[in-house]
């Protein structure tokens, strides 16, 4: 038995990088996927084959995750075409760094929108389908730097260490329900975008990691498939940190 077999998971900003490693771990167990991405771009579209091919049920829909009603709408046709919704994870998430002095309002409300309203947006719109099927799990996307901070990152912190407190505060309120809310905190993950640092660069950063190297997606997709399944059946309202000890 898969540990997600027929259950449907609706994942946000997952046509690369982190969010589809998860979809793609998840499809390996056997879970059905649905995911979101600002515009069904030509990767978005691939990754929905890719999907598809594994023999799961797959679809992906165009929808701005800071969007209130965009969200509502969205999560409405992913029931429709689903029947409903076992696992969210809260994926989204865009950076615009820069020092605080020359942070402009814009570059801050970016952030905060989509990192953070997009995790309510979701939640709010998935929470009575969880409800009504008394059971699921939530599981949203923060950071190391949520937890420690980080120069030229403002913005981005604030974002993720918000996350932090709607997810404990979420998980209070909807145990009851056993509807479970856990978040992940990433380190220094080997992206496309973190691969585009110098050599040099990346390695100061590896060097103060006690695993001595980034970790990659998958293996943040195994964090989130265990928070996903029933092996956490009674964690719920926690932080996992999953950068190699970075944090510890």
């Amino acid at each position: 038995m898969k540990l997600l077999e027929n259950k449907v998971a609706l994942i946000t900003g997952a046509g690369r990088g982190i969010g589809k490693a998860i979809a793609m771990r998840f499809a390996q167990e056997g879970c059905n996927i649905a995911f979101t991405d600002i515009a069904l771009s030509d990767f978005v579209l691939e990754t929905e084959k890719e999907l598809q091919a594994m023999g799961i049920q797959a679809k992906a829909y165009a929808s701005n995750a800071a969007n209130f009603a965009e969200t509502q709408q969205v999560v409405e046709e992913i029931v429709k075409d689903f029947g409903r919704i076992d696992v969210l994870v809260n994926n989204a998430g865009i950076t615009k760094d820069t020092a605080l002095k020359r942070m402009t309002e814009e570059q801050w409300d970016a952030v905060i929108n989509v990192n953070l309203k997009s995790v309510f947006n979701f939640t709010k719109a998935v929470q009575p389908i969880m409800w009504k099927q008394n059971g699921g799990s939530v599981i949203n996307m923060s950071s190391v730097v949520g937890v420690s901070g980080n120069a030229n990152q403002c913005n981005y912190s604030a974002s993720k260490a918000g996350i932090i407190g709607f997810t404990k505060s979420a998980a209070k309120e909807m145990g009851v329900r056993n509807i479970r809310h856990n978040a992940i905190a990433p380190g220094f993950i080997i992206t496309a975008m973190t691969n585009a640092l110098p050599d040099d660069v990346r390695k100061a950063w590896e060097s103060l990691i006690p695993l001595r190297r980034g970790g990659t997606p998958e293996d943040v997709a195994n964090v989130a498939l265990f928070l996903a399944s029933d092996l956490s059946s009674y964690v719920t309202g926690q932080v996992i940190h999953c950068c190699g000890g970075m944090n510890c």
